[in-house]
């Protein structure tokens, strides 16, 4: 054998034994992902750290494992590990110098552990890291002392969550050493007090402390603090500190579902941009301080914190100095509170206002010119109040112009002032669902009382886009009702009866279109060719629409019909197009529903509620449709066409039975005399 062919054997064989060497070596590269400098070990069950992996590592993620303690010698392999990620391991403890050598470890998740076993010695090990700048100890069943432990000497802290533990009270001595800290989240404990808890901490930005058990917040002085979530409490009163002069950085502040009764007292100064205050019990007390009108109401209301501290603060309620600077606010969120009105002035105190969310008030009027709305105005939502009128001049409307959103739905609305919505000029969107305005009709003359009208003319608003008009009892829709529009959602449900066929060929721009429980029994959709979303539920259909299948519908409705099947070419061409249909409430027929196995063995279609999807049989039992089994309908046939043989033969038999019976009673002699032929003969005998 010719020598450098042995010399190729011999180099083949070292590279295979050099692989599997390599192999035996590093066990856990199997279970670890190599990206760069970092390596991913999660869902591996590990009960320890991977050894012998790349020692240049920058990251480590070993989240959902089996790790219970971490071990002096765990990382000693990786010293320029900056991040590491131990969430989900059950991890109870960690050794004392599990850290000495990560000098350079800025992030540490452990989030999701049991460490409030050993959290002593965690605490120490902690100590160790002195670049440590985010920490996660989130879930841990920690309560009070043991954060205070954890988190002594850790001044190079900026961002800490501590949120799903089971945290109290906080004092000044909580996170006193954590000069460095940004961004603090303590969501979900059980906090019920957080005295001059955040005193020591001069950079805190962001703070976290929603779903908790907090019943005040007073005395906010923290000017420093950019976005504040105190959502998801039982706060009844929130007040900063009025004595100071310096501006609050404070630009969103969300009290949202809490328990409170006043509108909150903000800082004197401040940027505040972003004010959540939804489902709340707010109102306002302006009608108090006239004594006039409620001579025997106080003058003064007396607030008790939970150090028994009193202050006395004036009846006035919608007092400047008392609530505060909002005149950069942007977004103010008051849906699901009980404000009757606005105060005097309050609207103009927000020249900046964009977005005004009043859903779920009891608003009775809405004087758009007396309020001065700002032109600034992009949204305003006043739906689900007890609005019975809206004013406003031209003047104020022709300002509006920035108004694009506007939702008066849900209301008692009789009169609208006239020209409202041709006057908006960049307004795309309007809901005035569940009120009693309808369509001015063309020979109509309108009702007017101090330029207001009963109805209102749709034509030639060139900026709308999307109109809903669900429940306003219409019932005729003049044929020139959207001339001039280019619409593109038009909303005309629960309106039962309601004649729209002439009215609607026009809008050839529509994408989606409402029409549910308005009894339509048949319509003509082959106008509407860039519609996509289609509601037809409530009617009384009993078939498809032949000119629903020329559509490139993805949404179809059609709940609560009287539909029995869907023919299987109409089955098979809306497989093709749909991405979401409702069929529930319509008494399918058991016996045929090749249409449910088609639309179910097409993975690209949402069949809502395919569970709740129920057909009938013959004598009209109820099965769901996904359960039902098509040989029933075959044993039913067969047992069916048994059931008429059983029924036949006794009839029969019946028959030839009375024959005979009517024979004898004519004939009474013809019996014996075939008897006596037959049985009678003369033997051989």
């Amino acid at each position: 054998m010719p020598v450098h062919r042995i010399h190729h054997i011999l180099l083949c064989l070292l590279h295979m034994w050099t692989t599997l060497t390599s192999v035996s070596s590093h066990p856990q590269h199997s279970i670890c992902q190599l990206i760069q400098r970092t390596a991913v070990c999660n869902n591996g069950s590990l009960s320890s750290v991977p050894a012998r992996l790349p020692k240049d590592l920058e990251e480590l993620q070993l989240n959902h494992n089996n790790i219970q303690t971490l071990k002096n010698n765990s990382l000693l392999d990786y010293p320029s590990l900056n991040t590491l990620s131990l969430a989900c391991n059950s991890l109870e403890k960690i050794e004392l110098n599990t850290f000495q050598d990560l000098k350079l470890l800025q992030s540490l998740n452990l989030a999701k552990n049991k460490l409030h076993v050993g959290y002593e010695e965690t605490s120490h090990a902690l100590k160790t890291l002195p670049r440590l700048r985010a920490l996660d100890l989130s879930e841990n069943e920690l309560n009070d002392e043991m954060i205070a432990t954890l988190l002594q000497n850790l001044t190079s802290l900026e961002y800490l969550n501590l949120s799903g533990n089971v945290l109290g009270r906080l004092d000044e001595t909580s996170f006193s050493d954590l000069h460095q800290l940004k961004e603090l989240d303590l969501q979900r404990n059980i906090m019920y007090e957080i005295a001059g808890a955040f005193d020591s901490n001069p950079k805190l930005q962001r703070l976290n402390l929603a779903f908790n058990y907090l019943l005040c917040l007073t005395d906010f002085h923290m000017t420093q603090l950019v976005v504040l979530n105190a959502s998801h409490n039982f706060i009844e009163w929130f007040s900063s500190r009025q004595d100071l002069n310096d501006t609050f950085l404070l630009e969103t502040l969300d009290l949202s579902d809490n328990r409170l009764f006043f509108f909150p007292f903000l800082p004197s100064h401040s940027h505040l941009r972003n004010l959540y205050l939804s489902h709340n019990n707010i109102r306002f007390y302006e009608h108090l301080a006239d004594n006039s009108t409620l001579p025997n109401s106080t003058t003064t209301v007396e607030f008790y914190n939970m150090k028994k501290y009193s202050g006395n603060v004036t009846a006035q309620l919608w007092d400047e100095s008392i609530h505060g600077d909002i005149a950069s606010l942007e977004i103010l969120d008051l849906r699901g509170n009980q404000v009757q009105y606005f105060p005097h002035g309050f609207i103009q105190k927000m020249p900046v206002l964009s977005r005004l969310q009043m859903c779920t008030n009891c608003l009775e009027t809405l004087n758009l010119t007396s309020e001065q709305f700002s032109g600034s105005l992009y949204e305003l939502d006043v739906s689900n109040n007890r609005l019975n009128q809206i004013a406003a001049d031209v003047g104020m409307l022709t300002a509006l112009g920035n108004l694009t959103y506007l939702n008066l739905s849900l209301n008692d609305i009789k009169l609208l002032p006239s020209g409202l919505f041709s006057s908006l000029p960049s307004l795309r969107s309007v809901d005035l669902s569940y009120n009693n305005v309808g369509f001015c009709l063309p020979e109509e003359s309108e009702t007017k009382t101090d330029n207001s009208t009963t109805c209102v003319d749709w034509k030639n608003i060139a900026s709308l886009r999307q109109l809903f008009l669900k429940g306003c009892n219409l019932e005729i829709i003049p044929s020139s009702a959207f001339t001039g529009l280019s619409l593109t959602h038009l909303e005309l449900s629960d309106n039962p009866g309601v004649i729209v066929q002439e009215s609607l060929k026009g809008l050839r721009t529509l994408q989606h279109l409402g029409l549910g429980n308005t009894y339509i029994q048949d319509f003509d959709f082959s106008h509407f060719q860039s519609l996509k979303s289609l509601i037809i539920s409530g009617n009384y259909l009993s078939h498809l629409p032949p000119s629903l299948l020329n559509l490139d519908l993805k949404v179809l409705d059609l709940r609560d019909n009287e539909m029995s099947t869907i023919p299987s070419i109409q089955a098979n061409t809306l497989a093709q197009k749909l991405h979401t249909v409702f069929l529930t409430g319509n008494p399918f027929n058991c016996c045929q529903t090749e249409w449910f196995r088609t639309f179910e063995t097409t993975k690209t279609i949402n069949m809502v509620g395919q569970s709740h999807i129920e057909c009938e049989d013959l004598i009209q039992m109820r099965y769901r449709v996904e359960h039902f089994q098509l040989f029933v309908c075959n044993q039913t046939e067969e047992e069916s066409i048994l059931w008429y043989i059983l029924l036949f033969v006794p009839i029969c038999l019946s028959f030839v039975g009375i024959s005979v019976i009517v024979l004898i009673t004519s004939k009474p002699k013809m019996l014996p005399m075939s008897i006596k032929k037959k049985c009678l003969k003369p033997t051989s005998y």
